[in-house]
């Protein structure tokens, strides 16, 4: 698939972007290349090829779940500005 320049103008103004007559034809040059690799890449033969979560056989490392940190929110609550019923108030920004 290549891309044309009106093609580029067109997405360029969906998109709200101010492109110069260079940018048009770099990005509608660089955007077909991609294209065209990914037309390659669906020729490739994945039968049987299993998705991975990671490029790499790697185990992660897991830790143990347990509180490590002490509960400190009423010193927190106590030096906050305003506390009503636990929660932090903060001003309206939103009308």
């Amino acid at each position: 698939m290549s891309l044309q320049k009106k093609d580029v103008e067109k997405i360029a103004w969906l998109a709200r972007l101010a492109l110069s007559e260079q940018e048009v034809s770099d990005y509608a040059r660089d955007l077909s290349d991609i294209f065209e690799l990914v037309k390659q890449m669906n020729t490739v033969d994945t039968e049987g090829v299993l998705p991975l979560a990671h490029p790499l056989e790697i185990t992660a490392r897991l830790r143990r779940d347990e509180v490590v940190e002490t509960n400190e929110r009423d010193r927190f609550q106590s030096i906050a500005p305003l506390v009503k019923n636990g929660h932090y108030l903060v001003p309206k920004v939103i009308e």
